[in-house]
């Protein structure tokens, strides 16, 4: 018997806004390093929770100031020079229509389903990136690493997500995200997850068809 579904949950960064990752590859390009390399040192294992800057900075554990300057410390020892406004500038703009995926959940919440986001942000960000979106407008719930002192993949951080919106089951709700092993981890949970590539427009069809 299928299940009815009642709620959708997004990523933020590289669902409504150009990815991170693929911001820290420009940049890496740009230098001319492997953008593993640069990867590493900025955001670490990301898939894991560990005590790399990153991960403690949007466990709300580090100051934004301080985990910068221990990534750009790690950076340096390893030869490659680190200036996050360069990085992150990247953000800016990679030339995708994403005001699809706003339009998009206003049609889901005029179906009537609940909304959420769920993202591994930083303390220090949240001003500025909620005022990109009409977040009351748009979500029932906003789920923030920073806040909750955990972040995804780990399987708490959904669950919580899930009963505040007072999912009745797992299978009940969808969760979109651009970064493979957060969607793996939402799927182990028995949630419907789909990876959302740069161009958004696959993963709303994709959603759309689950839907339906």
């Amino acid at each position: 018997m299928a299940i009815e579904i009642e709620a959708v949950i997004f990523d933020y960064g590289g669902v409504f806004t150009p990815s991170p990752f693929s911001a820290a590859h420009t940049y890496a390009e740009a230098q001319g390093v492997a953008p593993e390399r640069v990867l590493a040192i900025v955001f670490g294992d990301y898939q894991r929770d560990t005590d790399h800057p990153w991960h403690q900075l949007e466990r709300g554990e580090l100051d934004l100031t301080t985990a910068l300057e221990k990534i750009g410390v790690e950076a340096k020892r390893e030869g490659i020079k680190f200036d996050a406004a360069d990085l992150f500038g990247g953000m800016s703009d990679d030339g995708i229509d994403r005001t699809v995926v706003v339009d998009h959940v206003r049609g889901l919440r005029e179906m009537g389903l609940r909304t959420a986001i769920l993202t591994n942000n930083v303390a220090e960000f949240s001003s500025v990136w909620r005022e990109r979106l009409p977040v009351d407008e748009l979500f029932d719930l906003v789920v923030d690493s920073s806040e909750e002192k955990i972040r995804k993949p780990n399987p708490e951080i959904y669950l919580r997500t899930l009963t505040r919106l007072g999912v009745s089951t797992p299978g009940a709700a969808i969760f979109l995200d651009d970064f493979a092993p957060n969607v793996d981890a939402a799927r182990e949970l028995g949630l419907h997850g789909i990876l959302v590539d740069p161009d958004p427009r696959f993963a709303l069809a994709a959603l759309d068809d689950l839907l339906d």
